[in-house]
């Protein structure tokens, strides 16, 4: 029989598929860019509302590396919304005591734009009431595939390597594996998100969009987790 986990009330950290922006503002007749502004404002607000229920890291899958196929205009229009995150609301996420980790490849990002997401890291290091972690031109093969790239380069023997050593080359290996994954719009895929490291998440789908993904529908997750016994096969 499979070991069960103990119950846990809140997971401590959370990663979010933020599916559906542009299907919102589809179906509200809006432009394409307004789905992804409401979405940016809404991840604020579900970031403050998982710390202030005890969630101690968030994750965000906010651009992946497929995501460079979009318009050259949405493409932009996301950059600037990175560059915001980092530099316009910098005060705001010192205020509001959270630290910020980039999870990504550094790959095709404008140096601009990587040093305000970099000085943002430095920044905000010290907060200790949540972390967010930004997943930024993140994929979950190219993680691993850098991590490798990352072996070879120092000369790793290959029988030290173990799912140990791998961790410590991951992105940000000082962060704990996520504990729940929860994607809305209703899709139900993880679409290479902590590929390594959601190995034993539990999975949510949620089907309204990520700009409906509301305080209430967040409760409606946690109560879920809580309600579920976690087996890991031992």
């Amino acid at each position: 029989m499979a070991a069960e986990s103990p119950q846990n009330s809140v997971p401590r950290h959370i990663g979010f598929i933020l599916d559906g922006n542009r299907r919102w503002a589809k179906d509200h007749k809006l432009p394409t860019l307004e789905g992804h502004r409401r979405g940016y404002e809404n991840l604020k607000k579900i970031t403050e509302a998982c710390f202030d229920r005890g969630v101690e890291y968030v994750s965000a899958y906010i651009f992946s590396t497929e995501n460079w196929q979009r318009s050259k205009d949405e493409v932009s229009f996301l950059m600037d919304f990175a560059y915001q995150m980092s530099v316009k609301d910098l005060a705001e996420l010192n205020e509001r005591g959270i630290r910020l980790v980039w999870l990504g490849s550094r790959d095709n990002v404008d140096d601009k734009l990587r040093r305000a997401i970099e000085n943002a890291v430095e920044q905000t290091k010290d907060n200790s009431r949540g972390t967010l972690c930004v997943c930024f031109n993140y994929g979950g093969r190219q993680e691993i595939v850098e991590a490798i790239q990352s072996m070879l380069k120092e000369k790793i023997d290959p029988q030290s390597v173990s799912p140990e050593l791998v961790q410590q080359y991951l992105y940000a290996p000082q962060v704990p594996d996520p504990d729940l994954i929860v994607r809305t719009s209703g899709e139900q895929r993880t679409s290479n998100f902590l590929l390594w490291e959601a190995a034993y998440a539990e999975l949510y789908f949620e089907p309204a969009y990520w700009p409906d993904f509301d305080e209430h529908k967040l409760d409606n997750v946690l109560e879920h987790y809580h309600n579920r016994s976690r087996r890991f096969g031992k």
